[in-house]
């Protein structure tokens, strides 16, 4: 991102860049196998869009309820492989967020 490499998942809110805290979400581990994405993390939801990026292979679970968080909340959710997801941030309107899944 921006020329820089990271070693862990990362939260883009409003251009700043953040460590994903994945540990509220660990409890959900064993259910899928991966530790997903959940209504338990920070989720920067001040936004009008939020990237996705769920790993080279798609391996990050979203699970439904961000899905539904986030069209109550009228945000736009898109879940991309990571490397799409950050092409999409390249193209992206100052109103978009991001969570990255840069691990696997």
């Amino acid at each position: 991102m921006d020329g820089e490499t990271y070693a862990h998942d990362l939260v883009i809110d409003r251009g700043r860049v953040r460590k994903r805290r994945k540990g509220p979400s660990k409890p959900f581990r064993q259910r899928y196998g991966h530790t997903p994405l959940s209504l338990d993390e920070d989720i920067p939801w001040k936004c009008q869009r939020l990237v996705v990026g769920s790993g080279a292979d798609g391996a990050l679970p979203v699970m439904e309820d961000v899905a539904d968080e986030a069209k109550r909340r009228g945000v736009t959710m898109v879940v991309l492989p990571t490397s799409e997801a950050i092409e999409e941030l390249g193209r992206a309107r100052k109103d978009t967020n991001a969570i990255l899944h840069v691990t696997c």
